[in-house]
């Protein structure tokens, strides 16, 4: 009886053993052919695609297409002329379409759009020279393995000598919003100039808009074949090199990421994205090493997506927190859960997005105090100069007057840069200054004019022998304070323009800060709220100003 229980035992171990053997690995081929054939299942059931939250996969085979973001604009990756797109984005969003058997919807995404069209649920997938790194994996699912990988350089004039980080500070970068770089570039003391299509930063290197400008180095390569750029311009240095991701939602996207993990899988390890860059004459010492590591045994499987061996990591870009990032991240979850608002305040969390932001409000604050005395003073200079009755003295005034209060503010604000940058290299000092010169000339001509016109209504009034001049412009003074107090506002109003001439005022430091974090109308709202809080307090400085001036003329009428 005790041998047949150790007989029983033994087998029924043997049993429980064989049952918990993990299951064998299936080829990426297999796994793939299985996966879409549930989903196209699943499409076929009647009522099926009608569903809300059906897994996009499925409803990609309901539609029978796939709705595929890439960029316009972004050479030998994704252009378009006409109706015909080209690069190797876009033939890999056709390849991918045919491999799922289904038809590609282009959409054209940029930098900055491209994850939030899929959030929005407006396109399926983004193949759009999309960097991965760890801060975008809380924003979207990227698809591993990587299709491309690059790096980030500053490029610019040959004569200018730029070797390494120290060599940029204070300088101006030209930048496309979004570019997962940034962060890094502003945290080493340089300004951004920012715009949304990375193919017109050629055009303003050209045009001396920008003097430097970053950027992929696959974008760059192309552009380098040009022997006009290139005898112009060179590499100076590269830095954040970072693998290329296709991504989908975070959300509602399950069978599609894994679909596209496994199709890219086969990609790499039968040699198609090699062959597409081939065709698009694009590096392939990237793709050569990944074809090698996909046709490796423990990599040519189901779960080669998932094996750390196999995938590169993402790049760690991680910014280093201020002390007071939980907290703040506990309040945004906080808005949001009760309003249902998505609040965010990047410029709380990391100590880069901190930094911009305090030295935006110092900065805002010279400006609205230097716009001010500015004004006050051009308008005393320019007003006791039209109420001179010395023609060499009054009409050029005059004459100075009217053309300021011709010109748009932003073409003085120019005027004001270009003059002050032909005198004294570039510093944010210089930038503040020429914007405080321009506003307090614009706002004090007019209020000069108002002191001007009150003058000669006193001589008029007068009659009799003339008055000493001195005591005739203090009461002229006194008498245009309303018209002077509204000439303060509007200089203090007018200060945000100033980021337009590259001063590095509170808009001009939301806009760093939101080229390398989310939260844009949370950002901007912050702005809204900061100058509100400050023309308040001019408005009530200046009421006080006004109350003075005219009890001044009460008392000396």
């Amino acid at each position: 009886m005790m041998f047949l229980q150790r007989i029983l035992f033994v087998v029924l171990a043997s049993l429980v053993a064989f049952t918990t053997l993990p299951a064998r690995a299936e080829t990426p081929d297999a796994a793939l052919a299985k996966l879409l054939d549930e989903a196209k299942a699943a499409a076929s059931v009647p009522g099926a695609c009608a569903q809300p939250g059906v897994d996009r996969l499925v409803r990609i085979f309901c539609d029978g297409k796939i709705r595929i973001g890439v960029r316009e604009y972004y050479p030998l990756f994704g252009t378009r002329e006409g109706s015909a797109r080209s690069g190797y984005d876009v033939d890999v969003a056709r390849g991918l379409a045919k491999h799922l058997g289904v038809e590609p919807v282009f959409t054209r995404v940029n930098a900055a759009s491209r994850i939030p069209l899929l959030a929005d649920d407006k396109i399926d997938l983004t193949i759009a020279t999309m960097g991965h790194n760890a801060q975008r994996d809380g924003q979207a699912r990227f698809i591993r393995p990587h299709y491309y990988q690059s790096e980030t350089i500053i490029v610019g004039p040959k004569g200018l000598t730029i070797r390494d980080w120290p060599d940029v500070a204070s300088r101006t970068i030209c930048v496309t919003i979004g570019n997962g770089s940034n962060a890094q570039i502003v945290s080493h003391n340089a300004r951004l100039m920012l715009f949304d299509e990375a193919g017109v930063l050629p055009d303003r290197l050209r045009d001396e808009t920008c003097t430097l400008a970053a950027q992929d180095d696959s974008f760059f390569d192309y552009y380098f074949t040009d022997p006009a750029f290139a005898g112009s311009y060179d590499r100076k240095f590269g830095f954040a090199q970072l693998p290329w991701g296709m991504a989908v939602a975070l959300s509602g996207s399950d069978r599609l990421a894994r679909a596209l993990d496994l199709t890219s899988q086969i990609f790499h390890r039968d040699g198609i994205f090699l062959d597409i860059a081939k065709e698009n004459r694009i590096g392939l010492g990237f793709l050569q090493r990944q074809r090698a590591v996909w046709n490796r045994p423990e990599c040519n499987t189901d779960t080669g997506a998932s094996n750390p061996a196999c995938v590169l990591p993402p790049l760690s870009s991680v910014l280093e927190p201020t002390p007071i990032a939980a907290q703040v991240a506990a309040i945004e979850g906080w808005i949001q859960k009760h309003t249902g608002i998505a609040v965010q305040l990047p410029m709380f969390k990391t100590m880069p997005a901190w930094s911009l932001f305090k030295a935006g409000i110092i900065n805002s604050l010279v400006l609205v105090a230097g716009a001010l005395v500015a004004t006050l003073l051009f308008a005393l200079i320019l007003g006791a100069l039209q109420s001179s009755r010395s023609f060499l003295l009054r009409w050029p005034a005059r004459a100075l007057t009217v053309i300021l209060q011709s010109s748009p503010v932003v073409l003085t604000l120019v005027i004001s840069a270009a003059v002050a940058l032909a005198l004294f290299p570039y510093s944010s000092a210089v930038a503040i200054g020429a914007a405080i010169v321009a506003l307090g000339l614009m706002n004090g001509a007019n209020a000069g004019q108002a002191i001007a016109e009150a003058m000669h209504t006193l001589r008029t009034e007068r009659g009799g022998p003339p008055a000493p001049t001195t005591e005739l412009f203090g009461r002229a003074v006194s008498r245009s304070a309303t018209q002077i107090v509204s000439f303060l506002v509007n200089a203090a109003k007018g200060t945000p323009i100033a980021s337009f001439i590259g001063a590095p005022e509170l808009l001009s430091a939301l806009t760093d800060i939101t080229s390398f974090a989310s939260g844009r109308a949370s950002t901007y709202s912050l702005l809204l709220v900061f100058y509100v809080c400050v023309v308040i307090v001019v408005v009530w400085l200046c009421d006080k100003l006004r109350v003075w001036l005219e009890r001044r003329q009460m008392v000396t009428a």
